[in-house]
């Protein structure tokens, strides 16, 4: 039996063999040198073209790189993650400036909630007349309110799981606004319309002036925290003073001096809580106390209107 065999059918040689391999990737990131550039010992210069076969390990020289490897590497086929090219992490300080910036408008949404809650409230008892005349001539009322107003505040800020077990806090935070809010308003019913009006404007005002400059300075209110209990316990000490002088002889430049030092303090107390928020300072708070966050700034807005009172308001009785 006679087996014909075409040249075909013939295993290639060795130098086609290389020649086929090399032909495959002559479209690839390797770059050849052109006809008539001089070959350089030990690189091939490419298929077709004169040269010495390179040897084993031996893929050096300009331009060319390991078969190992990519020709064209950049930075960020190298790096993890693409955002690692400018040295900034996307799971590093980016990820958590989106957190912090996604907590403050989550804050400030429910502080805005409470403050429309209050400012409606107010303006019931100061604008309703048989409202206002009811909380004035039954005191007790507001006393009734102090009590769940106490509870709830301590509830919300010494106890850490109410406050951060969801929808619970935002229920106790919602008694406590209430509760504040009639609280306020109650106080509201014993000044004349102007002198809340112009309370609210300066309180108004104040807090945006305090927002923007909380937000641009570098003083660092949180390291503060030693001149800030000094002052919370002057200021308490002063009122119970102030109370007694008062519920002798009616002094008005004690009553308005009383009321300065209050707003003044927790004016403080706001720049205070707002540099909290922003959490580039010396001191901060989680992500996770937005409650804790809405509570500390609203507190303190509301504060420094009823001091305000003292020094814009007069006894409408």
């Amino acid at each position: 039996m006679t087996i014909t065999m075409f040249k075909s059918d013939l295993p290639p040689t060795y130098e086609e063999s290389r020649q086929q391999a090399y032909g495959q990737q002559q479209h690839s990131n390797y770059p050849y040198p052109p006809y008539g550039y001089p070959a350089q010992t030990g690189v091939y210069p490419g298929p077709g073209q004169p040269g010495i076969h390179p040897q084993s390990g031996l893929w050096q020289g300009p331009g060319y790189s390991s078969p190992a490897m990519p020709a064209f590497i950049t930075q960020g086929m190298c790096s993890p993650n693409p955002s690692d090219t400018m040295g900034i992490s996307s799971s590093g300080m980016w990820d958590s400036m989106s957190v912090r910036h996604a907590f403050i408008r989550k804050v400030y949404l429910i502080l805005a909630a409470q403050l429309f809650i209050t400012a409606s409230i107010i303006a019931v008892f100061v604008f309703v007349e048989p409202v206002r005349l009811f909380v004035i001539q039954n005191p007790a009322i507001y006393w009734a309110s102090f009590p769940v107003y106490l509870v709830t505040y301590l509830t919300l800020v010494c106890c850490e799981g109410p406050r951060r077990r969801h929808p619970w806090n935002l229920i106790l935070l919602f008694i406590f606004t209430l509760a504040l809010s009639f609280m306020t308003g109650t106080i509201s019913s014993y000044f004349d319309t102007k002198a809340v009006f112009l309370a609210l404007g300066i309180t108004a005002i104040v807090c945006v002036i305090v927002t923007v400059f909380c937000f641009q300075t570098k003083v660092d209110f949180t390291s503060c925290n030693g001149l800030l209990c000094v002052l919370c316990v002057v200021l308490l000490v002063t009122g119970i003073i102030t109370s007694i002088v008062l519920s002798f002889q009616y002094v008005p430049w004690l009553h308005m001096l009383y009321g300065a030092f209050g707003a003044i303090v927790f004016t403080l107390f706001l720049a205070y809580h707002t540099q909290l928020l922003i959490g580039n300072r010396a001191n901060t708070i989680s992500p996770e106390e937005y409650v804790f966050g809405a509570l500390s700034l609203y507190v303190d807005i509301v504060q420094i209107f009823i001091f305000l009172l003292h020094i814009t308001g007069s006894s409408s009785e």
